[in-house]
């Protein structure tokens, strides 16, 4: 009979809303922990009509039926990692931070309060609620740069200031920080600037720059669930930041051809992990040598 933790079947959790279109959210998620062998268990916060050009329609789902997910969950599984990502409103954030509590567990929290487009994606209260309640309790955040900038209170222009403003968040939530600043312009690389462990370092992987206009949607979703699910196989912080920067890299790579003139990202079939760096950096921003050090 199995009853201790590590006997079981590594599995993980994303706490997100529904994509229709598949590209994104909860379909996204449990994707990507299928690809990393991951038994993937959900709760949805909000189903929404859409695909990857437009959103037609968003309905919250009310947080009682979230708390009942939340509770018939954690009674029978054996989850050893969480995600959450769209949380839609302040009811929602708190509901599932109050749950997120009672279970010691390691957190990744995608923010979603903002687009890389600068669309507001949380109203003013659930941004509140996310800086109180919700991120406090993270083991890693992956903010993007707008969301960064809202947290920080900082406009962000280039890697010295993503590197300032995540060393910032690190203190105020005392986690790790994974600074999604991949769509910043100016680099012929995809560099991502985090802390682990209280000190710097730039995650990086080569950019394409030939994909049609809507085949990176999803890629904040596929990134922190990739880290999920490394995170629920017992893999360090180093090493599934690295594996879930590949595995988007290599989606991106590898996209499928889901409808006239749509190409979506889709788990890929080779390995890309040598295509990925991760480089400590000096306080100041500078790059030291080496590659994937620690």
């Amino acid at each position: 009979m199995k009853n201790n933790q590590e006997d079981f079947y590594p599995v993980a959790l994303t706490i997100a809303g529904s994509d229709s279109g598949g590209g994104a959210g909860i379909q996204a998620d449990l994707r990507t922990f299928n690809a990393a062998g991951i038994y993937g268990c959900s709760v949805i916060t909000a189903v929404t009509a859409q695909n990857p050009r437009q959103v037609a329609a968003v309905a919250a789902m009310d947080e009682s039926i979230i708390k009942a997910q939340l509770e018939c969950v954690f009674s029978a599984m054996a989850v050893k990692a969480v995600k959450t990502g769209m949380l839609a409103n302040e009811k929602i954030v708190r509901t599932v931070a109050e749950s997120l509590k009672k279970h010691k567990l390691p957190l990744i929290v995608d923010p979603v309060m903002i687009s890389t487009s600068g669309m507001a994606l949380l109203n003013e209260d659930g941004c509140e609620a996310m800086k109180n309640e919700l991120l406090p309790l993270a083991s890693l955040i992956t903010p993007n740069i707008p969301e960064a900038e809202y947290l920080t209170k900082r406009k962000l222009k280039n890697e010295k200031d993503y590197a300032e403003a995540a060393m910032l968040l690190a203190d105020t939530y005392k986690c790790n920080i994974l600074l999604k600043s991949g769509h910043a312009e100016g680099t012929g690389k995809a560099c991502d600037v985090a802390i682990l462990e209280k000190k710097l370092y730039l995650l990086s992987s080569p950019r394409i720059t030939d994909l049609e206009e809507y085949a990176t949607h999803g890629t904040g979703c596929t990134l922190s669930s990739g880290i999920t699910a490394m995170i629920a196989a017992g893999n360090n912080w180093f090493d599934a930041l690295t594996a879930a920067k590949a595995h988007v890299f290599g989606a991106l790579n590898e996209t499928a051809h889901v409808g006239k003139g749509l190409e979506a990202m889709y788990p890929p079939l080779e390995d890309y992990s040598r295509q990925v760096t991760l480089r400590s950096m000096e306080k100041n921003g500078k790059k030291n040598g080496g590659s994937n050090a620690r």
